[in-house]
C-alpha cells in the first residue's frame, strides 16, 4: 500500500501591510517553507501594500511533516531584504477542518528565539551505581541548524539539564551539522524525578548567545523508555505575540490530503463503471454512475474532481468521450443559452483543467500567443488625469479631446496585435483541444438549431477560450508564465483594460454600450470588427478532422541551470538511472545561491558530485522537482548528503576530514512540485474519487433505499427525469452498484491497514 500526502497551498493576496521603503511603501513578497525547507517564492509586487499575488502551489511531502510558514519580505535593490512578518501553520491546524484553511489570518512578529531548526541525536541511559542513580546522555550530532552568524552557520554547542544539575558540551565553530559525540553524566539530585531538557546554543565571543532550539522529555518517559535516535528541535514554550494586526494579514487556501494508494486491481470495479459511463449511449447520460457522483459533489470539492477526473479519463485515452459526456449533460440541462456553461458544474470544470494540461504542446512546446515583450511597458488609460497631462506639455495645455485622441491611438495600438496573435493562432492550438471545441460546438448546435441562437454556438466555445483563458493571461501575465514577474500597478491597470477589451470582443460585443463600460464606446468600431474575425477564427478552429493523442511525457522545466552556471562551465550529462540524491546546497559552499547538486553512482559504484546553479529559487525548486520525480524508482537511494563541499581537506558543511564520511544531513526526495506535467497515476487519482464517493455515501444510501422502497420523494437526478420506471430503475441500478464498489474498496483498505500494523508490531523481523 503506497503512501501519499500533498499540500495545496495558494497565496492569494495581502492587505494592511506595513510601509518599509521611505516612499511610504513597500515591495512584498512570500517565501513559502515545509519544515523550515524553502519550497517556493511569489513573485515582487511593486509599490504596494495590500499586494495580490494568485499563486498556487501542490507540493508532495512524506507523511511525517510539522508544519508549513509563510515569511512575508520587503525587496531592497540594496542590502538585505526586510521582513515583515510571518505565519506559521502546524500540522494539526491544517488537519482540523477536513476542508482546510481558507481566509484572512494576521501577520506574527518574527522571533529569533522562535526561529529554530533542525535535529539532535541523543542515546540516553538510566544507570544504577554505587552512588546512586545516574542519567548518562550521550550527545552525538546535529543536523540543519539555523544560521545565526552573518557567514551562514553558526558555532553550537548543547547544555543538558536534569534536575538542578548541568553539563555543557564543547563548542564546534563555523557549522550547522556539529558532531560532539561526548557523553555527559548527571548525577540524580534530591526532590524526586525530573525531566531532562537538551538545549542547543549559539556561542558568541560578544554579547549573548543565541539559542538555537531544545527537546525535553518527562521524567515518566525517561524511566520507561530512555530516548534514543533522531528529534526534532523545539522553540522555548511561551505564549504567541499577538501582533494586533498591525502587521497586516494574508488571505490563504491550505489544504493537506493524505491517502494511502492501494493496488491497482483494487481499483478497477470503480474504473470500469466511470468509462462505461461515458461510452454508454446519451439516453443513460443521467442515470450513469459517473452522473450519480456528479450529483452527490459539491460545488466546493467539483474544481478537485475535474482535476482527477480529466486526468484519469486522459490515462485511459478517453478525454475526447468524457469531455462529450459532460457537454451532453450540461446542454441538456440548459433551458435558457445565455447560461450555458456559466454556472460551476463539473462540465464548466472539466473544460477549464483540459485546457490546462493541453495548452502545451508535446515536448513542453507551449500555445502561446502572446508574448512577454507584447505587454505595455507604459500606461494608458482613457479617463486619464488632464492635469497631469497638462503639466508635463511643453505646448501649452491639451484639450481633453485630443488626450482622448491619443489613448484610443494607444489602446488600439495594443488591442491590433493581440488580436492578430490570437486569430493566427489556429495552427498552434493542439490538436486534442479543437477537437474538444469541435465536439462542443456540434452538441451546442444539435440543442440550439434556431436561427436566433446562431451566436451560442461561438459564445460557448468564446466563454472558455477567451473569457477563461486569453483575458486571464493578459491580465496576469505571471501565473500564465509569460512574464517572471507581476506587472507594476502602472501596467497593471493598463492590462486590466486590455484584458476587459479582449474580453467584449469574446462575448461577441453582446454587452457593448451596457452597464459601467460605457468608456469603450469610442473603441467600438474596433471591436465591431475584430469581432468578425473571431467568428472566422472560431469556425478555422474546430475545421479539425482526426482522433486525441496520448497524453503529453513530461518535460524538464524552463531553463537550463547548469548551461551558464558560475559553479560550472562544463557541460555534462548524467543518465537518470544513475542519480542517488538530488539535494540543496548551502550558499557557504561556494558564496553562491540557488545551488544543487545532483549525487550519481557510475558503473563502477563510485559516488560523483555535479553542481548546478538556478537562476533564482523557483527555477532551482522547478528541478529538484523534476528530477526527483524522474529519478523515484532508482534503486539504493542515498538517506543522507552532505549541503556542503569538499574543500581544504574538509566538508565545509560538517567539518569532516574524511571525503567519504556519511552525509550530515538527511535528503528530501519525497519533497516535490505538482505540476501537470507529472505522469499520470490512475491509481492515485480513482483513489481521490472513491474518497469524494464516501463523502455522500450516506445520501447514495439512504436515496437508494427509499428508491427500494417506492418513496415519494424524488431526489435531484430522479426529479430531472421525471417519474419514468425505467429510467428510474437504471438509477437504482447505478446507485446500488456504486455502493458495492464503496463496500469493497472499504474492505481492502482495512485488511491493507491490519496488515500493516501487524507488520509494525514486529518490528524489524516482520518486515
Amino acid at each position: 500500500m503506497a503512501k501519499s500526502s500533498s499540500l495545496n497551498v495558494r497565496v492569494v493576496e495581502g492587505r494592511a501591510l506595513p510601509a518599509k521603503d521611505v516612499s511610504g511603501s513597500s515591495d512584498p513578497y512570500c517565501i513559502v517553507k515545509v519544515d523550515d525547507e524553502v519550497v517556493a517564492r511569489t513573485a515582487t509586487v511593486w509599490r504596494s501594500l495590500s499586494p495580490f499575488w494568485g499563486e498556487e502551489y501542490t507540493i508532495h511531502l512524506p507523511l511525517d511533516f510539522h508544519h508549513l510558514a509563510f515569511y512575508v519580505l520587503d525587496e531592497d535593490t540594496v542590502g538585505h531584504d526586510d521582513i515583515i512578518g510571518k505565519i506559521s501553520l502546524s500540522r494539526e491546524a491544517i488537519t482540523a477542518d477536513p476542508r482546510g484553511i481558507d481566509g484572512w489570518i494576521d501577520l506574527s512578529r518574527v522571533d529569533p528565539d522562535a526561529e529554530v531548526q533542525g535535529e539532535v541525536c541523543l542515546d540516553v541511559q538510566m544507570l544504577e551505581g554505587a552512588q546512586g542513580r545516574c542519567l548518562r546522555c550521550h550527545v552525538l550530532q546535529a543536523r540543519d541548524l539555523a544560521p545565526r552568524d552573518v557567514t551562514g552557520t553558526s558555532d553550537p554547542f548543547a547544555r543538558v539539564f536534569w534536575g538542578s544539575q548541568s553539563l555543557e558540551t564543547s563548542i564546534i565553530k563555523k557549522t550547522r551539522f556539529p558532531h560532539w559525540d561526548e557523553v555527559l553524566e548527571l548525577p540524580e539530585t534530591p526532590g524526586g524525578p525530573a525531566p531532562l531538557r537538551v538545549e542547543l546554543w549559539d556561542w558568541d565571543m560578544v554579547g549573548k548567545n543565541d539559542f538555537l532550539g531544545m527537546v525535553e522529555f518527562p521524567a515518566a518517559v525517561l524511566q520507561r523508555s530512555p530516548p534514543s535516535g533522531w528529534f526534532r528541535l523545539l522553540p522555548f514554550p511561551r505564549a504567541e505575540e499577538d501582533s494586533g494586526g498591525t502587521l497586516g494579514a494574508l488571505r490563504l487556501k491550505v489544504r493537506l490530503s493524505e491517502d494511502r494508494i492501494l493496488p491497482s486491481q483494487h481499483y478497477q470495479p470503480l474504473r470500469e463503471l466511470l468509462m462505461e459511463s461515458v461510452q454508454g449511449p446519451a439516453e443513460e447520460d443521467a442515470t450513469s454512475p459517473l452522473a450519480v457522483l456528479e450529483e452527490l459533489t459539491s460545488g466546493d470539492c467539483r474544481q478537485d474532481l475535474a482535476t482527477k477526473l480529466v486526468k484519469l479519463f486522459l490515462g485511459q485515452g478517453l478525454a475526447g468521450p468524457f469531455l462529450d459526456y459532460l457537454t451532453r449533460r450540461e446542454v441538456t440541462r440548459t433551458a435558457d443559452p445565455n447560461t450555458l456553461f456559466r454556472s460551476n458544474s463539473l462540465a464548466s470544470k472539466s473544460m477549464e483543467q483540459f485546457m490546462k494540461v493541453r495548452r502545451r504542446r508535446p515536448h513542453g512546446a507551449r500555445w502561446r500567443l502572446l508574448q512577454g515583450d507584447s505587454f505595455p511597458s507604459a500606461s494608458w488609460d482613457p479617463r486619464i488625469d488632464l492635469g497631469r497631462t497638462r503639466r508635463i506639455s511643453f505646448k501649452g495645455a491639451l484639450s481633453e479631446e485630443h488626450v482622448r485622441e491619443a489613448s484610443l491611438g494607444l489602446l488600439t495600438g495594443y488591442l491590433g496585435p493581440i488580436v492578430d496573435a490570437i486569430v493566427g493562432s489556429v495552427g498552434r492550438c493542439p490538436p486534442a483541444m479543437r477537437l474538444a471545441f469541435k465536439q462542443l460546438r456540434q452538441r451546442v448546435e444539435e440543442r440550439f438549431p434556431q436561427a436566433e441562437h446562431e451566436d451560442v454556438k461561438y459564445l460557448a466555445i468564446s466563454g472558455f477560450l477567451f473569457l477563461r483563458f486569453f483575458a486571464p493571461a493578459i491580465l496576469t501575465p505571471k501565473l500564465f508564465d509569460l512574464r517572471d514577474h507581476h506587472a507594476d500597478p502602472q501596467t497593471s491597470r493598463s492590462l486590466l483594460l486590455l484584458a476587459k477589451a479582449v474580453q467584449s470582443i469574446g462575448n461577441l460585443g453582446q454587452q457593448l454600450g451596457q452597464g459601467k463600460e460605457l468608456w469603450m464606446a469610442p473603441l467600438h468600431p474596433f471591436l465591431l470588427q475584430s469581432i468578425s474575425r473571431v467568428r472566422d477564427f472560431l469556425d478555422q478552429l474546430v475545421d479539425v478532422d482526426g482522433e486525441e493523442g496520448c497524453p503529453r511525457a513530461p518535460g524538464p522545466p524552463p531553463g537550463a541551470p547548469c548551461s551558464d552556471s558560475p559553479v560550472s562551465q562544463m557541460r555534462s550529462s548524467i543518465p537518470v538511472s544513475h542519480i542517488r540524491a538530488v539535494e540543496r546546497v548551502d550558499e557557504g559552499a561556494f558564496q553562491l545561491p540557488h545551488v544543487m547538486q545532483v549525487i550519481a553512482r557510475d558503473a563502477a559504484g563510485a559516488l560523483h558530485t555535479m553542481y548546478l546553479q538556478g537562476k533564482n529559487v523557483n527555477e532551482l525548486n522547478q528541478w529538484l522537482s523534476a528530477l526527483r520525480k524522474a529519478s523515484a524508482p532508482n534503486p539504493d537511494k542515498l538517506a543522507t548528503c552532505h549541503p556542503g563541499t569538499f574543500r581544504s581537506s574538509r566538508w565545509t558543511c560538517c567539518l569532516q576530514a574524511e571525503r567519504s564520511a556519511a552525509g550530515c544531513s538527511r535528503t528530501h526526495s519525497a519533497v516535490t512540485l505538482g505540476d501537470w506535467s507529472d505522469p499520470l497515476d490512475p491509481d492515485a487519482e480513482i483513489q481521490m474519487v472513491y474518497r469524494q464517493l464516501l463523502l455522500g455515501r450516506d445520501q447514495l444510501r439512504m436515496k437508494f433505499q427509499a428508491e427500494c422502497n417506492r418513496d415519494t420523494t424524488p431526489w435531484p437526478l430522479v426529479s430531472r427525469l421525471g417519474a419514468c420506471p425505467e429510467a428510474r430503475g437504471r438509477q437504482r441500478e447505478a446507485a446500488g452498484r456504486l455502493l458495492e464498489v464503496l463496500a469493497d474498496l472499504d474492505r481492502a483498505h482495512e485488511e491493507l491497514q491490519q496488515q500493516e500494523q501487524q507488520k509494525a508490531a514486529l518490528g524489524p523481523l516482520g518486515h
